[in-house]
């Protein structure tokens, strides 16, 4: 079947899922999530195969765990897919509401998008997150993955599909494309009559080609060069905890931290414990932070940029808050910012300052995920600034809509 129609019986879902009930939903996702463990071996199989064609074609180590799933994973997901179930509907909230003088009733309500595309890399859990909050927010989820997910994504997507059906909802609420050739790619952007909303998760390649070529509304789900600042009032046991846990607890995401910036009165003491500390991690920095620790390897002007997803970061040492926040500024991707400090004035002009989705304080950058949140699986982080920042949960998969209620009012 053509990407076209694959997108109009998506659009034909959206219509009914607009107006399905809390219930019928939630009962859904509960179903698909005790499908998916019932069919796990299914799923692992399907992975497997996904997993050892990226092995032979001798793909780097991160992509082959974003790509793998384990029975870990699995219960990952079906516990999303039951977080989602237990969130509040957002379909249907009034979010204000005033009469005007000639006694006209404005609301304004919160309903669905319609038909979301997410076009996403070697992530399988992404087709089971994304189908979830889609669903729960009165959406249908439009889906295209990679061609070394394939197996994978579709063992999942025929799991949660018969889910749903079993529901009583329609089995294209979750629509999979299975053409991952580069120009269906395309193709799958450029479907003005079915998507209201595209979302891409993926590299810059993907970003890019998006940029290039969707002729639909999208929101960019965009890379995380990712910073630490560690102030020269901070607590630098509490800072090296924080820097640790930012890279190293799962450098292939992108809230990981790439980037670390230092208080020239701290750097001394700070980075001499922390070399050990990360100690696996290749660092790069300037010329400061390399005369304190030789073992520092020394930046390009492109690594200050750069979103590494490894093992590897780049460290800078700055003379004041100022300098450190136009250095965020300037190689940030406006994805997640931390600062760790004692001082609140610091604090706040770090928050106010920084030109970012999410800014931390005394914090990892790792925090900023939608179910850390509390939104459940998420369908995003985005870098843009409309119309969704930030996080992506429920709310952002929806719209609003004016309903006016009147007595016969006529305008003269």
């Amino acid at each position: 079947m053509s990407i076209a129609d694959l997108g109009l019986r998506a659009k034909a879902a959206s219509r009914v899922l607009a107006t399905a009930s809390t219930q019928v939903k939630d009962a859904a996702l509960l179903l698909a999530a005790d499908g998916l463990l019932e069919c796990a071996g299914d799923v692992l199989a399907a992975n497997a195969v996904d997993v050892e064609r990226a092995e032979r074609a001798g793909v780097s180590a991160t992509v082959i765990d974003r790509l793998r799933l384990t029975p870990a994973k699995i219960e990952g997901m079906a516990g999303g897919l039951r977080q989602v179930a237990g969130l509040p509907d957002p379909v249907g909230e009034v979010l204000d509401g005033w009469r005007r003088p000639n006694g006209l009733r404005i609301h304004r309500v919160r309903v669905p998008l319609g038909v979301v595309a997410i076009i996403y890399e070697n992530r399988p859990n992404v087709t089971s997150d994304a189908a979830a909050l889609c669903l729960k927010a009165g959406n249908a989820a439009f889906l295209r993955g990679s061609s070394g997910a394939i197996s994978s994504n579709v063992a999942v997507a025929e799991v949660l599909r018969d889910a749903f059906a079993a529901a009583g909802l329609p089995e294209d609420s979750l629509v999979l494309v299975e053409d991952t050739t580069r120009d269906g790619a395309v193709e799958f952007m450029q479907q003005r009559g079915a998507i209201d909303c595209l979302i891409p998760r993926g590299g810059p390649s993907l970003i890019a080609s998006i940029r290039e070529h969707a002729t639909v509304p999208f929101v960019i789900d965009g890379d995380g060069n990712c910073h630490v600042y560690v102030d020269e009032s901070a607590d630098l046991a509490m800072a090296e905890a924080i820097v640790v846990n930012a890279k190293t607890q799962r450098p292939s995401v992108c809230n990981a931290m790439e980037s670390l910036v230092v208080h020239q009165k701290v750097a001394e003491p700070f980075l001499t414990r922390l070399v050990t500390a990360l100690d696996g991690v290749e660092l790069v920095g300037d010329d400061h932070a390399r005369s304190i620790a030789p073992s520092i390897g020394a930046a390009t002007e492109s690594d200050w940029g750069t979103e590494f997803l490894d093992l590897k970061a780049s460290v800078r040492v700055v003379d004041s808050l100022d300098e450190a926040i136009a250095h965020v500024n300037r190689y940030g991707s406006g994805h997640s910012e931390a600062i760790v400090t004692r001082e609140l004035e610091a604090a706040e002009r770090f928050t106010t300052e920084v030109d970012a989705a999410a800014v931390v304080v005394n914090a990892s950058t790792r925090f900023v995920d939608g179910e850390e949140f509390g939104f459940g699986a998420e369908i995003g982080i985005s870098t843009q600034k409309l119309h969704a920042r930030g996080p992506m949960g429920l709310r952002e998969l929806t719209t609003a809509k004016y309903v006016v209620h009147g007595e016969g009012q006529v305008r003269g």
